[in-house]
């Protein structure tokens, strides 16, 4: 079995969640745990794991930083929270992903090769907020990038990731920007655990 090297990751749980009535997201509950407890989760074994938003509720050994400006965007959030990474290697990910896992982080971990490796959907979409990077070449992508973090990355060496999905079960990707993906969630996590 191939040894990985030690990674942080920098989860970025800041925006207003306007379509969610401005609430908090990653704190909303998915299957009985709030968002980001399960993002983290799935990072168990990095060190630090930094959250990069607001004050709110983490684990205690959670870095706790805000973007700078407050709301200023997913660029702005990566060039703060990665001020706090030390390794060689990042994982970046959302706040609202309730059906990530560990798993699927060590896969990414293991077909790092280039600058980076991103998730990407059944639609071909990127995922950028759910992927594995080396640390100095993005840090250097974001330093004085534009604030679309697509654009930013545009100069990077990324290979792509298609995670298996088991029918029937979440994608790894599901996030939740609206009332109504946030209760089909919740629908799928209470069948999970029924």
């Amino acid at each position: 079995m191939q040894q990985l090297p030690p990674y942080a990751a920098v989860v970025l749980a800041g925006g207003r969640a306007a379509r969610l009535g401005g609430l908090a997201k990653p704190q909303l509950e998915v299957g009985g745990r709030t968002m980001l407890d399960a993002v983290l989760d799935a990072v168990s074994d990095a060190r630090p794991r930094i959250v990069v938003g607001p004050p709110q509720p983490t684990p205690a050994d959670v870095v706790l930083v805000r973007e700078e400006p407050p709301g200023g965007g997913p660029v702005a959030a990566l060039r703060v929270g990665l001020r706090e990474v030390r390794t060689e290697v990042v994982a970046v990910l959302a706040g609202d992903l309730p059906f990530l896992t560990g798993e699927l982080l060590t896969d990414l971990r293991r077909a790092l090769r280039a600058d980076g490796v991103l998730v990407v959907d059944d639609d071909d979409r990127d995922q950028v907020l759910l992927g594995v990077w080396r640390t100095e070449p993005l840090r250097a992508a974001v330093a004085d990038g534009p604030p679309a973090l697509h654009r930013a990355l545009r100069g990077l060496d990324v290979d792509r990731h298609r995670p298996a999905v088991v029918p029937g079960s979440p994608a790894p990707w599901v996030d939740c920007d609206t009332p109504e993906e946030l209760a089909r969630a919740r629908e799928v996590a209470a069948g999970r655990a029924g």
